[in-house]
């Protein structure tokens, strides 16, 4: 039985430093496979999408079959509006995403990937683990970020 962690890319800590990921572009989301073991190396600097892949679902509807220039896989995870901003009384940076929905899919899944779509290599910004399987059968699959906040944000800078 494998464990998903939950943690941001090391690259893209030292990518964001360099200005390298702007918010603006597409960001993306993958799913992951039951009980996969997913221990990267996360200071690897060829630490991209294309290293994931062999740990991407596939169901019903879930096209697993990846295409840089297709687009294929990866509900698109939107920046929500008004962020990224400061948490309201603190000095925390904090950033939203709107919900992410597979549409009509059949899977089963323990977490996901964001990675930035429109930046060179596609690089990897954060594996999350959901805390156990979550399935959909012939419906869809939605993934709720939290709420944004100091300490509940998907991203933060404190």
């Amino acid at each position: 039985m494998g464990t998903i962690t939950t943690a941001l890319s090391d690259q893209f800590k030292l990518q964001l430093l360099k200005g390298n990921h702007d918010f603006d572009n597409s960001m993306r989301v993958i799913l992951l496979k039951e009980e996969e073991n997913l221990v990267r190396d996360y200071d690897s600097t060829t630490f991209d999408i294309g290293t994931v892949l062999s740990d991407e679902v596939s169901g019903t509807n879930y096209d697993a079959t990846y295409s840089l220039n297709a687009g294929n896989n990866g509900a698109e995870a939107t920046v929500a509006s008004g962020f990224p901003q400061i948490a309201t009384g603190t000095t925390t940076a904090v950033m939203d995403f709107n919900d992410v929905t597979f549409s009509n899919v059949t899977v089963a899944s323990d977490g996901c990937i964001l990675y930035n779509h429109n930046n060179t290599g596609n690089e990897v910004i954060a594996v999350f683990s959901f805390g156990g399987t979550v399935s959909s059968t012939s419906g869809d699959f939605t993934i709720q970020f939290p709420a944004p906040g100091a300490t509940t944000s998907i991203l933060r800078i404190a």
